[in-house]
């Protein structure tokens, strides 16, 4: 995916630089930030023997081709549709040159570089071995990057990391070098538990069906599975292809027990999941370590996805990738041959949490896996308009991902007679990311007619999310042997994501590719979705972005997307 000479370049360069040598070249800064976020304090320098360790992400050589080759596997109208990429194609062919190809040849003396010039122990890392990790004392980081790193404390939860508000490379390296980290990444996830998160706009056609299904009465307080096959039109017969497979993000230490006995009856006692673990993940099976997040979301992917293999994939607390995992465990699915063909996530950030050249890259990654056909789901966040929780501010917030345009965003609904947006579900425009052609046409509708409203909070310009939406409010689970009741968008990404697994189902069993990256998919066919027509997602001080009725034929206005999901329209949609 990336040159190797550019490895080299870099660790001769940076290391020369770190120890004053004569070679040593005018430094240039890579980021910067004024401040630390919120949620974190300043405290005392960084004492100088303290070991870090540092990834150096290094620029992908054609990172617009890997665009245009999603793109084109994605969008239905075009020649290639559903043809994904395999890994090898995705390397080699795509981006012209793979690190496993010449890795044996030049590592060695990429190795011997840094080695000569300070830095011992160098390897390379990723699906795609296109970072470099290493582990140096901050006071060689300081001099490695022109940099003063101190303790910063977060004080929701006491943890101290330490990270610089700005650092420098070698002035001709900046073409070649993406991000160095962790350096002023303070990311640390801002939702992932079933508390209110909150949904925001996104315009689309009219839709075949102004509200969703009929649904028993009792569904307007406590959703269960069968409330969502009743709502959504979603079938409760088994998944036939064993191929096809849904996974399960988990992080935190949450870990996720079997359920099914209480929440459908109808299936076998001894359904289950399997588990993938990475930094020393694990799932205990105790009543009592059971975790409601975990839980939620197992429950509701295995309990809607009837038959679908569930994988739960747990990122365990031994990460050193900055971004608590995020990246570790996009790496780890981009190496393998065969990764899930559905992810979904309920944890996340603030978009300003993260340097733009860590959110990009992220999101580049889970770009290579849609090019592959995996579905990316994440829950939209937990703050309205303020972020991934609720919190003071002025101008908007967005949550990260959501402003990534290679993964679908999911909001929240609530109620039955009508559905309506979920007043905690969170959604935006990004300030990161540019708003995707597929969203262009709905996008701008939706600005037109909210006029000056909000104006000047938020970047009329960026990606806007969520895509789309599902039932994220008093949503029961069980968790050691007692239900409750639970709401957030990680209510929504689970369910939702079971929709897709179930059509990937009846695809592979006609002989058909998956849906693999959705969005393009979701905007050619907004009449596969049923409308939602009334809320906001408040924050800020403001009321959001309202959703109103469409004062026009050809588009409505709303806080949860494209709408909530009907079954069979969605078959339709896929030629099914």
């Amino acid at each position: 995916m990336f040159g190797l000479s550019s490895l080299s370049i870099a660790l001769l360069a940076l290391s020369s630089a770190a120890n004053g040598s004569p070679t040593r070249r005018a430094m240039a800064i890579h980021d910067e930030r004024g401040a630390a976020p919120d949620t974190f304090v300043k405290a005392e320098p960084a004492a100088m023997d303290t070991t870090l360790n540092f990834r150096i992400g290094i620029t992908p050589k054609d990172i617009d081709g890997l665009e245009k080759a999603t793109l084109a596997v994605s969008e239905p109208d075009s020649a290639l549709y559903g043809q994904h990429l395999s890994f090898d194609e995705s390397t080699h062919e795509l981006l012209g040159q793979s690190f496993r190809s010449t890795n044996t040849r030049e590592c060695g003396s990429g190795d011997r570089m840094a080695i000569d010039n300070g830095i011992s122990d160098v390897k390379t890392s990723g699906a795609f071995d296109d970072w470099l990790t290493f582990t140096i004392p901050v006071s060689q980081a300081s001099s490695l990057l022109d940099a003063n790193f101190d303790n910063f404390v977060h004080t929701p939860t006491g943890e101290r990391v330490i990270r610089t508000l700005a650092y420098s490379i070698p002035a001709d390296l900046l073409p070649h070098i993406e991000v160095v980290h962790p350096t002023t990444s303070f990311a640390k996830q801002r939702f992932g538990g079933p508390t209110p998160i909150m949904s925001i706009p996104i315009p689309g056609a009219s839709n075949i069906t102004d509200r969703a299904l009929p649904a028993p009465a009792s569904c307007a307080s406590t959703v269960t599975p069968a409330c969502l096959e009743a709502l959504y039109g979603i079938p409760t017969t088994r998944a036939t292809q064993s191929s096809n497979r849904l996974g399960v993000s988990g992080f935190i230490d949450q870990f996720a027990n079997n359920f099914l006995g209480a929440l459908r009856p109808d299936m076998s006692s001894a359904t289950t999941f399997t588990l993938q673990t990475l930094d020393g993940g694990q799932n205990p099976q105790g009543a009592n370590q059971a975790g409601i997040e975990a839980n939620l979301d197992i429950q509701y992917t295995v309990g809607v996805a009837t038959g679908v293999p569930t994988v739960f994939v747990s990122v365990g607390d031994r990460t050193t990738d900055g971004v608590d995992g995020f990246l570790d465990i996009i790496n780890f699915l981009n190496a393998q041959s065969a990764p899930p063909q559905v992810l979904t996530t309920s944890y996340g950030f603030d978009e300003t949490d993260l340097p733009a050249a860590t959110a990009t890259r992220l999101c580049n990654a889970y770009m290579a896996l849609g090019a592959r056909g995996v579905s990316i789901l994440f829950a939209s966040g937990d703050g309205g308009v303020s972020g991934g929780q609720s919190q003071s501010c002025t101008t908007f917030i967005p949550a990260f991902p959501g402003g990534c345009a290679f993964h679908t965003s999911v909001g929240a609904t609530r109620g039955i007679n009508p559905e309506v947006a979920a007043t905690f579900s969170s959604g935006g425009f990004s300030r990161v990311f540019t708003r995707p052609s597929f969203q262009d046409a709905a996008v701008t509708s939706y600005l037109a007619a909210l006029g000056n409203t909000n104006s000047g909070r938020f970047n009329a310009a960026g990606r806007a999310f969520p895509d789309i939406a599902a039932q994220g409010q008093n949503v029961e689970i069980v968790v050691g042997g007692q239900a409750g009741l639970v709401a957030g968008t990680s209510c929504s990404s689970p369910i939702f994501a079971s929709v897709i697994s179930l059509i990937n189902d009846r695809l592979v069993a006609a002989g058909r590719p998956v849906l693999g990256f959705l969005n393009p998919f979701l905007y050619a066919n907004p009449q596969a979705f049923f409308d939602i027509t009334s809320g906001n997602n408040p924050g800020c001080g403001t009321n959001g972005f309202p959703a109103r009725a469409g004062c026009e034929s050809f588009f409505r206005f709303r806080v949860t997307g494209l709408g909530t999901p009907n079954f069979a329209a969605m078959l339709s949609a896929a030629g099914l």
